[in-house]
C-alpha cells in the first residue's frame, strides 16, 4: 500500500515537472494514468505554482500519516497476593482516570493474582517481568519482595504494605534507591494504636491475642514488637498462630483456655480471605476484635482501623503518574500515610455487651448500626 502511494506521488511530481517543461513521460505500470486527450497535461500548464505546491502537499499527506510510528501505550503490571477483583486495584484505576489516563488509550493493565497462595507470587512476578511493563504495582510485602527478586530495573510501586524497612524491602525511606518506591504503613506503630482503640472500647481487656499467619515470615516479630505499647496499657499479649485455613475455626477453644478477652487480627492474605469467619467466631466467644483488614467491620468485626482503599489508590496513582512522566522510582521518597479510616460496628458491640464511649463514636469515620 505504502509503495503504491509513493510510486503515485513520484509520478505526479515527474508529470508536473515534465509538463511544465514540455516533455512527455511514460506512465508507470502500477498506476492508472489519465490520457493526454483527457486534458490532464494542458491543465497542469495552466495551474499556478502555489496550486501545484498545495496539490503536492495534499498528495504527501497519506505518506506522512502512514509513516508515523505507533505510539506505545504505557503498561502497568499488577502483582497481587489476593483474588480478583481487588478493591485496591480498582481504586488505582479510578485515581489514574482522575489524572487523565484512559484505559486502552494512554494506559493499559496486565494483572496477575495469586488467589491468596503467596507461594505463587515469584512465578507471577516473573511472568509480568517478561511482558516488560513500564511499572509494577503491588500491595503486599510478599508481593514487593517477589517483584524485587524478579527485576532490578522495572520500577515497582508498593501500595501501602507493611514496614518496608523492617521487612527488608528497602533500606531507606527518604531515598529508597534501586527500583522501588511507594507507601509504608509502619505496622508496629499502627498496631499499637489498634491496641489503644480496643482498650478504649472495652476497658476490662487484659489479655489480647494477636492472630498471625505462622507461614508468613513478616509476622515473626509479632507480638514482641508490640510489647511496649501493651505494657503501657496494662495488657498482656498472646501469639495465636494460624498456618492453614482449618485453624481459623479450631484456634478459638485455645484462646478461651488462655482466658483471652480480645483479638487483634493482622493484615495477612489468609485473614483477608476468612475475615467474616474470624469476626463470627470472635462474637461467638465474646472477644472484642480489631483489624486493619478492609471490610473487617462490615463483616462483623468490632473495630476497623487502617488506611482506606481510596487513599491507597490515590497514593499509588501519584507514584505511577510520576514514574510514567520520567521520574526514577528510587529517587521518590517512600511516604507514610497521614489519613486512616476508623469504623465501629455497634451491632457487634451490642452482641458483646459493650457500651462504646460517645467520644469514641464521635471520632469514627463510620458507625455501623
Amino acid at each position: 500500500m505504502l509503495s503504491s502511494i509513493v510510486t503515485a506521488i513520484v509520478f505526479i511530481l515527474q508529470t508536473i515537472a515534465a509538463t511544465l517543461a514540455g516533455v512527455n513521460i511514460v506512465c508507470p505500470s502500477r498506476i492508472v494514468c489519465p490520457s493526454r486527450e483527457s486534458g490532464f497535461t494542458p491543465a497542469i500548464r495552466n495551474l499556478k505554482p502555489a496550486i501545484l505546491v498545495s496539490a503536492l502537499l495534499l498528495a504527501l499527506g497519506p505518506v506522512a500519516e502512514a509513516e508515523q510510528p505507533v505510539k506505545k501505550v504505557p503498561q502497568i503490571g499488577v502483582l497481587s497476593p489476593a483474588a480478583r477483583p481487588r478493591p485496591v486495584v480498582e481504586a488505582l484505576r479510578q485515581e489514574l482516570r482522575n489524572l487523565g489516563y484512559q484505559e486502552g488509550q494512554n494506559i493499559k493493565f496486565e494483572e496477575r493474582y495469586a488467589d491468596w497462595k503467596v507461594e505463587r507470587l515469584p512465578e507471577l512476578a516473573g511472568e509480568l517481568v517478561k511482558l516488560k511493563p513500564d511499572v509494577i504495582f503491588t500491595h503486599s510485602v510478599t508481593g514487593a519482595k517477589a517483584a524485587k527478586e524478579a527485576t532490578a530495573t522495572i520500577p515497582i510501586v508498593v501500595g501501602a504494605a507493611g514496614d518496608l524497612v523492617q521487612d527488608g524491602v528497602v533500606t531507606n525511606l527518604t531515598r529508597p534507591g534501586g527500583n522501588i518506591t511507594g507507601v509504608t504503613l509502619l505496622s508496629s506503630e499502627l498496631e499499637g494504636k489498634r491496641l489503644e482503640l480496643l482498650k478504649e472500647a472495652s476497658r476490662k481487656l487484659s489479655r489480647i491475642a494477636v492472630l498471625v499467619n505462622s507461614a508468613n515470615p513478616a509476622w515473626e516479630r509479632y507480638p514482641k514488637i508490640l510489647e511496649p505499647a501493651a505494657r503501657a496499657l496494662g495488657i498482656r499479649l498472646y501469639r495465636a498462630e494460624i498456618g492453614e485455613p482449618a485453624a481459623v475455626e479450631t484456634i478459638w477453644s485455645t484462646l478461651r483456655e488462655n482466658q483471652i478477652d480480645g483479638v487483634l487480627v493482622v493484615s495477612d492474605p489468609i485473614f483477608q480471605t476468612y475475615q467474616a469467619r474470624i469476626a463470627k467466631f470472635a462474637i461467638k466467644y465474646q472477644l472484642a476484635s480489631i483489624s486493619e483488614v478492609p471490610g473487617f467491620a462490615e463483616n462483623g468485626g468490632l473495630i476497623q482501623y487502617g488506611l482506606s482503599i481510596p487513599e491507597m489508590g490515590r497514593l499509588a496513582a501519584a507514584y505511577v503518574d510520576k514514574i510514567l512522566k520520567g521520574a526514577k522510582a528510587g529517587d521518590l521518597p517512600i511516604e507514610r500515610p497521614a489519613r486512616f479510616e476508623f469504623i465501629v460496628n455497634l451491632r457487634t458491640a451490642k452482641e458483646l455487651g459493650l457500651k462504646i464511649p460517645p467520644e469514641m463514636l464521635a471520632r469514627a469515620d463510620k458507625v455501623i448500626k
